[in-house]
């Protein structure tokens, strides 16, 4: 399937979803009820804010300690030196002019039997229904020598902020001719093709002004997203800059000691002098301590309403949730975000789920003009969302340097636009 026309396909089921959305919602009763939002990323906020619009009637409440979030997407060219820390600053404003009520605490407990938020000072928000959007929680558990403290050396910059420019500062304090070493988990982690752009941008800065560097890949799998496409145009943009090791290279990590700012493989032991290790990744916290992630760490949710198998009137989306074949992306976030919006809408007001389709298309910078991608078509079949087979596809292997050029324009197009949609 050309690019060209798989990008039609995710086009067309964009327009379909939202007319979708807008047919759904023309109900003969008025949805009621309280709906209890936990976390404010693209998931939480975009639930929050489409189930607003569509019932206003509906008390929505979002429960996120912070005042304002700072996106993931584009954070690695923060790193990379191209962008700075503000211009991935979203306020929370937005949902509160739609009417929603953000409440700046931190949930610490549900408790589904009772319909009950429990915040961090001891007060309690009830609900009818509860939207759990937590994100990922970083398992430092795994990894030995890796915890809070080593990330202060060996930043992991996977939640985006004071970690992310603390890399970015690492790097620019680095010697020409340093080594940085990136550490990649085990599936499943937040934005598979994520720390290949890294590895990219990252390289696309020491070729200019640390020529002399290196960047080695520690990964603990053998294969990745896009990986042909990152590995073709590692070697056309950077030649020998960045190497990459997997599983069957003996590349997985299995210890780090930051103190002498090595991490151990199968078979090695590396010296950095920039390392940036992204462990292992679960369910938010939260969704761990009150019994809705199940023994992975992660949230099961029958498909097509998002609603936890293990508790009902409990709802899960985004990073948290086991989507199967769906990444943990920003854009299957949103998706998912709005299809549950109207499927809680519906609920409410009596009706039955409606049977959607969704997808994702997940944009990848090589450099700042050099983009790749991957898009997908998903449908929902039990506890499962499934890939449509021939429905998505990558870009073109032999795509001109004006389409790169292109695809880093349509990676920037989405970015504002979703941003946009989501916080403005």
């Amino acid at each position: 399937m050309t690019h060209l026309k798989r990008r039609d396909i995710v086009k067309g089921l964009l327009l379909a979803m939202t007319a979708g959305v807008g047919h759904g919602c023309a109900t003969t009763k008025a949805p009621s009820g309280r709906v209890v939002v936990i976390g404010g990323g693209f998931a939480g906020m975009s639930c929050a804010r489409t189930l607003k619009k569509l019932s206003p009637t509906v008390a929505v409440t979002l429960v996120e300690p912070k005042q304002s979030y700072i996106a993931c997407p584009f954070s690695n060219l923060v790193i990379g030196n191209q962008r700075d820390i503000a211009s991935q600053t979203f306020s929370y404003a937005g949902a509160v002019a739609d009417g929603v009520t953000h409440i700046r605490r931190t949930a610490v407990a549900i408790d589904p039997g009772a319909h009950k938020v429990t915040l961090d000072d001891g007060q309690s928000v009830g609900y009818d229904r509860l939207v759990l959007a937590p994100g990922i929680s970083l398992d430092f558990d795994v990894l030995p020598g890796y915890d809070e403290t080593a990330a202060n050396k060996m930043p992991h910059a996977w939640q985006a902020g004071a970690q992310t420019a603390l890399l970015a500062r690492q790097l620019a304090a680095m010697d020409d001719g340093g080594t940085v070493v990136i550490s990649v988990p085990e599936n499943p982690y937040r934005c598979p093709p994520g720390p290949y752009e890294r590895a990219s941008l990252i390289a696309n800065y020491l070729k200019s002004h640390k020529p002399k560097s290196k960047l080695l890949i520690l990964d603990s799998k053998d294969r990745f997203s896009k990986q042909g496409l990152f590995t073709a145009a590692w070697k056309s943009e950077f030649g020998d800059l960045i190497e990459w090791q997997g599983l069957k290279d003996g590349a997985r990590v299995v210890s780090v000691d930051s103190k002498a700012m090595t991490l151990t493989t199968d078979f090695d032991v590396i010296k950095a002098d920039v390392a940036n290790v992204i462990p292992p990744q679960r369910a938010g916290e939260v969704a761990r301590l009150s019994d809705i992630a199940n023994a992975s760490g992660w949230c099961p949710i029958n498909a097509a309403t998002f609603e936890s198998s293990l508790h009902a009137d409990v709802h899960v989306i985004g990073d948290a949730a086991i989507a199967n074949a769906m990444p943990k992306s920003a854009f299957a976030a949103n998706t998912q975000a709005k299809l549950c919006a109207l499927q809680i809408a519906r609920l409410l007001s009596g009706q039955t789920p409606v049977d959607s389709k969704l997808i994702n298309t997940c944009y990848s910078l090589v450099t700042p003009d050099y983009g790749i991608s991957v898009a997908g078509v998903y449908k929902p079949e039990g506890d499962r969302w499934l890939e449509i087979e021939g429905a998505g596809g990558v870009s073109p292997s032999a795509a001109s340097r004006d389409v790169r050029r292109v695809e880093a324009q349509y990676a920037r197009q989405w970015y504002r636009s979703i941003t946009q949609e989501v916080f403005a």
